[in-house]
Protein backbone atom coordinates (compact mmCIF):
# COMPACT_ATOMS: atom_id res chain seq x y z
CA UNK A 1 0.00 0.00 0.00
CA UNK A 2 1.14 3.51 -0.64
CA UNK A 3 2.48 5.99 2.00
CA UNK A 4 3.28 8.84 -0.05
CA UNK A 5 1.72 10.38 -2.79
CA UNK A 6 3.34 13.05 -5.25
CA UNK A 7 0.52 15.02 -6.80
CA UNK A 8 1.87 16.85 -10.16
CA UNK A 9 -0.22 18.77 -12.32
CA UNK A 10 0.95 19.38 -16.17
CA UNK A 11 -0.08 20.89 -19.20
CA UNK A 12 2.24 20.48 -22.34
CA UNK A 13 5.41 19.16 -20.03
CA UNK A 14 6.35 16.41 -22.53
CA UNK A 15 9.95 17.21 -22.93
CA UNK A 16 9.82 17.23 -18.73
CA UNK A 17 7.97 15.22 -17.23
CA UNK A 18 10.24 11.75 -18.23
CA UNK A 19 13.58 13.07 -16.37
CA UNK A 20 11.02 14.24 -13.22
CA UNK A 21 9.24 10.61 -12.73
CA UNK A 22 12.70 9.22 -13.31
CA UNK A 23 14.12 11.27 -10.71
CA UNK A 24 11.40 10.90 -8.27
CA UNK A 25 11.34 6.81 -8.58
CA UNK A 26 15.76 6.78 -8.23
CA UNK A 27 15.11 7.91 -4.92
CA UNK A 28 13.80 4.75 -4.47
CA UNK A 29 11.71 5.66 -1.01
CA UNK A 30 9.69 2.72 0.05
CA UNK A 31 5.86 3.24 -0.44
CA UNK A 32 5.95 6.11 -3.13
CA UNK A 33 3.41 7.03 -5.84
CA UNK A 34 3.19 9.67 -8.38
CA UNK A 35 -0.07 11.00 -9.64
CA UNK A 36 0.08 13.12 -12.59
CA UNK A 37 -3.14 15.55 -13.17
CA UNK A 38 -3.03 16.06 -17.13
CA UNK A 39 -5.26 18.90 -18.98
CA UNK A 40 -5.63 17.00 -22.05
CA UNK A 41 -2.04 18.74 -23.10
CA UNK A 42 -1.69 19.14 -26.80
CA UNK A 43 1.87 17.65 -26.57
CA UNK A 44 1.23 14.84 -26.02
CA UNK A 45 2.37 14.25 -22.08
CA UNK A 46 -0.93 12.26 -21.40
CA UNK A 47 0.29 9.72 -23.62
CA UNK A 48 3.52 9.72 -22.64
CA UNK A 49 2.51 9.39 -18.84
CA UNK A 50 0.56 6.64 -19.79
CA UNK A 51 3.46 4.78 -21.63
CA UNK A 52 5.67 5.26 -19.02
CA UNK A 53 3.46 3.42 -16.57
CA UNK A 54 4.35 0.20 -17.84
CA UNK A 55 7.97 0.84 -16.39
CA UNK A 56 6.84 2.53 -13.35
CA UNK A 57 4.14 -0.02 -10.93
CA UNK A 58 3.88 3.33 -8.56
CA UNK A 59 3.19 6.29 -11.31
CA UNK A 60 -0.75 7.00 -12.16
CA UNK A 61 -2.52 9.74 -14.41
CA UNK A 62 -5.76 11.24 -14.20
CA UNK A 63 -7.15 12.61 -17.69
CA UNK A 64 -9.06 15.86 -17.18
CA UNK A 65 -10.51 17.05 -20.79
CA UNK A 66 -10.39 20.73 -20.45
CA UNK A 67 -7.24 23.29 -18.79
CA UNK A 68 -9.36 24.80 -15.79
CA UNK A 69 -6.16 26.01 -13.98
CA UNK A 70 -3.60 24.99 -11.45
CA UNK A 71 -6.08 24.77 -8.54
CA UNK A 72 -8.59 23.00 -9.84
CA UNK A 73 -6.19 20.24 -11.14
CA UNK A 74 -4.69 19.97 -7.61
CA UNK A 75 -8.05 19.74 -6.02
CA UNK A 76 -9.08 16.54 -8.36
CA UNK A 77 -5.63 15.12 -7.50
CA UNK A 78 -6.07 15.91 -3.66
CA UNK A 79 -9.51 14.52 -3.59
CA UNK A 80 -7.96 10.78 -5.10
CA UNK A 81 -5.95 10.69 -2.07
CA UNK A 82 -7.89 9.79 1.03
CA UNK A 83 -9.23 6.57 -1.80
CA UNK A 84 -5.78 5.24 -1.83
CA UNK A 85 -5.48 5.32 2.26
CA UNK A 86 -1.63 7.23 1.50
CA UNK A 87 -0.56 9.29 4.57
CA UNK A 88 1.65 12.14 2.97
CA UNK A 89 0.41 14.25 -0.05
CA UNK A 90 2.54 16.41 -2.08
CA UNK A 91 2.25 19.40 -4.57
CA UNK A 92 5.34 19.41 -7.08
CA UNK A 93 5.78 21.31 -10.20
CA UNK A 94 5.84 19.20 -13.47
CA UNK A 95 8.88 21.66 -15.40
CA UNK A 96 11.57 20.40 -13.31
CA UNK A 97 11.63 23.72 -10.96
CA UNK A 98 11.61 21.66 -7.82
CA UNK A 99 14.44 18.98 -7.14
CA UNK A 100 13.43 15.60 -5.97
CA UNK A 101 16.25 15.63 -3.84
CA UNK A 102 14.13 17.96 -1.45
CA UNK A 103 11.65 14.72 -1.06
CA UNK A 104 13.28 12.76 2.01
CA UNK A 105 13.56 16.20 3.97
CA UNK A 106 10.33 17.03 3.32
CA UNK A 107 9.20 13.60 4.31
CA UNK A 108 11.47 13.73 7.60
CA UNK A 109 10.19 16.90 8.51
CA UNK A 110 6.54 15.94 8.30
CA UNK A 111 6.85 13.89 11.15
CA UNK A 112 6.81 16.66 13.68
CA UNK A 113 4.01 18.86 11.56
CA UNK A 114 1.03 18.83 9.14
CA UNK A 115 2.32 20.78 6.47
CA UNK A 116 5.45 21.37 5.41
CA UNK A 117 6.28 24.42 2.89
CA UNK A 118 9.47 24.39 0.34
CA UNK A 119 10.24 27.69 1.17
CA UNK A 120 12.41 30.55 -1.29
CA UNK A 121 12.63 32.99 1.41
CA UNK A 122 14.11 31.95 4.41
CA UNK A 123 17.67 31.15 5.03
CA UNK A 124 19.52 28.81 2.25
CA UNK A 125 16.76 28.91 0.40
CA UNK A 126 16.70 31.06 -3.30
CA UNK A 127 15.74 31.23 -6.72
CA UNK A 128 17.79 30.71 -9.76
CA UNK A 129 17.41 31.32 -13.61
CA UNK A 130 14.54 34.63 -12.83
CA UNK A 131 15.22 38.11 -14.40
CA UNK A 132 15.11 40.51 -11.86
CA UNK A 133 11.31 41.90 -12.48
CA UNK A 134 9.76 38.27 -11.73
CA UNK A 135 11.83 38.30 -8.43
CA UNK A 136 9.99 41.39 -7.33
CA UNK A 137 6.80 40.60 -8.18
CA UNK A 138 7.10 37.18 -5.99
CA UNK A 139 8.42 39.03 -3.47
CA UNK A 140 5.84 41.75 -3.25
CA UNK A 141 3.09 39.15 -3.45
CA UNK A 142 4.42 37.36 -0.23
CA UNK A 143 5.05 39.89 1.43
CA UNK A 144 1.76 41.37 0.51
CA UNK A 145 0.05 38.46 1.41
CA UNK A 146 1.55 37.71 4.56
CA UNK A 147 0.60 41.68 5.57
CA UNK A 148 -2.96 41.18 4.67
CA UNK A 149 -3.53 37.37 5.96
CA UNK A 150 -1.38 38.07 9.13
CA UNK A 151 0.75 35.11 8.18
CA UNK A 152 4.14 34.00 9.48
CA UNK A 153 5.70 32.20 6.99
CA UNK A 154 7.98 33.86 4.24
CA UNK A 155 6.60 31.86 1.58
CA UNK A 156 3.43 31.21 0.31
CA UNK A 157 2.93 31.34 -3.42
CA UNK A 158 5.72 28.25 -3.88
CA UNK A 159 4.25 25.23 -5.22
CA UNK A 160 5.69 22.38 -3.36
CA UNK A 161 4.24 21.07 -0.24
CA UNK A 162 3.73 17.98 1.52
CA UNK A 163 0.03 17.50 3.86
CA UNK A 164 -0.82 14.87 5.82
CA UNK A 165 -3.82 13.20 4.38
CA UNK A 166 -5.63 14.44 7.84
CA UNK A 167 -5.32 18.16 6.80
CA UNK A 168 -6.85 17.90 3.60
CA UNK A 169 -9.65 15.87 5.17
CA UNK A 170 -10.51 18.65 7.16
CA UNK A 171 -10.03 21.69 5.20
CA UNK A 172 -13.11 21.35 2.84
CA UNK A 173 -11.45 21.04 -0.65
CA UNK A 174 -14.99 22.31 -1.87
CA UNK A 175 -14.60 25.62 -0.34
CA UNK A 176 -11.49 26.28 -1.98
CA UNK A 177 -12.23 29.00 -4.81
CA UNK A 178 -8.56 30.30 -6.08
CA UNK A 179 -8.28 28.65 -10.07
CA UNK A 180 -4.59 29.99 -10.58
CA UNK A 181 -1.47 30.05 -8.50
CA UNK A 182 -3.39 31.95 -5.28
CA UNK A 183 -3.77 28.23 -4.85
CA UNK A 184 -1.27 28.02 -2.82
CA UNK A 185 -1.92 31.03 -0.40
CA UNK A 186 -5.47 29.76 0.14
CA UNK A 187 -4.62 26.34 1.05
CA UNK A 188 -1.74 27.38 3.22
CA UNK A 189 -4.19 30.01 5.23
CA UNK A 190 -7.09 27.46 5.34
CA UNK A 191 -4.61 25.18 6.75
CA UNK A 192 -3.61 28.10 9.31
CA UNK A 193 -6.85 28.73 10.60
CA UNK A 194 -7.55 24.99 11.17
CA UNK A 195 -4.85 25.50 13.74
CA UNK A 196 -2.58 22.57 12.18
CA UNK A 197 1.35 22.73 12.26
CA UNK A 198 3.19 24.11 9.47
CA UNK A 199 7.14 24.43 8.72
CA UNK A 200 9.06 25.82 5.93
CA UNK A 201 12.33 24.47 4.64
CA UNK A 202 14.58 25.86 2.65
CA UNK A 203 14.74 24.92 -1.27
CA UNK A 204 16.21 26.36 -4.35
CA UNK A 205 13.41 26.69 -7.60
CA UNK A 206 14.76 26.79 -10.90
CA UNK A 207 13.14 28.46 -13.75
CA UNK A 208 12.30 26.03 -16.23
CA UNK A 209 14.47 25.18 -18.89
CA UNK A 210 12.03 24.25 -21.48
CA UNK A 211 8.37 24.64 -22.42
CA UNK A 212 6.49 28.27 -21.50
CA UNK A 213 6.75 29.29 -18.31
CA UNK A 214 2.26 29.80 -17.23
CA UNK A 215 2.92 32.87 -15.31
CA UNK A 216 1.28 35.73 -16.61
CA UNK A 217 -0.04 39.27 -15.39
CA UNK A 218 -3.74 38.09 -15.08
CA UNK A 219 -2.23 35.39 -12.10
CA UNK A 220 -0.88 38.60 -10.51
CA UNK A 221 -4.51 40.35 -10.94
CA UNK A 222 -6.07 37.07 -9.28
CA UNK A 223 -3.26 36.65 -6.27
CA UNK A 224 -4.01 40.43 -5.68
CA UNK A 225 -8.00 41.01 -5.43
CA UNK A 226 -8.35 36.97 -4.23
CA UNK A 227 -5.94 37.49 -1.29
CA UNK A 228 -8.29 40.89 -0.38
CA UNK A 229 -11.12 38.05 -0.37
CA UNK A 230 -9.79 35.65 1.78
CA UNK A 231 -8.65 37.96 4.58
CA UNK A 232 -12.51 39.20 4.91
CA UNK A 233 -14.78 36.24 4.03
CA UNK A 234 -16.29 34.65 7.06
Amino acid sequence: MLKTLIIIPTYNERDNISKLINDIFNLSIKDLGILVVDDNSPDGTGQLVEKLKQRYANLNILHRPIKEGLGKAYLDGFKEAPNRKVDYIFEMDGDLSHDPKYIPIFLNTIKEVDLVLGSRYIKNGGVDNWNLTRRLVSRFGNIYARIVLNLPYRDLTGGFKCYRRKVLENINLDSLSSVGYNFQIETTYKVYLAKFKIKEIPIIFTERKTGVSKFNFKIILESFWRVLKLRFEK
